[in-house]
């Protein structure tokens, strides 16, 4: 098979680096729905304190914040790199943060669940 029977890998590289980008969206979407359950619908439900909820909500939602605009910025440097015909690395600290920042919220969450 020839290059042309594959397509443009450009194209194909763009089209990769979108969909990437809808997944940061889809992540998004996953913690803001997460903050609004454990934030909002939850403390309504339980008796007692629902401020472990409320705070754990509030993470939750700072984790989606940092999914749309660390995607968005993501999204940015791989169309320049694409434009330049370079290749954009994922930052080493943004992964760490992030992976991070998740942990924290499943030991957080864990420990609401355990201890309320």
């Amino acid at each position: 098979m020839t290059d042309a029977e594959f397509g443009d890998a450009t194209r194909r590289t763009r089209l990769a680096a979108e969909r990437t980008w809808l997944a940061w969206w889809r992540s998004g979407i996953a913690a803001a729905t997460a903050a609004l359950a454990v934030g909002g619908l939850v403390p309504e439900l339980v008796e007692g304190a629902g401020w472990p909820y409320v705070a754990l909500g509030s993470g939750y939602a700072l984790a989606a914040l940092a999914m749309f605009a660390l995607g968005a910025l993501r999204a940015r440097a791989v169309d320049r790199a694409l434009a330049a015909g370079a290749y954009a690395k994922l930052p080493v600290a943004w992964a760490a943060a992030l992976s991070a920042a998740g942990a924290c919220l499943a030991v957080v969450t864990l420990a609401v669940v355990v201890l309320a």
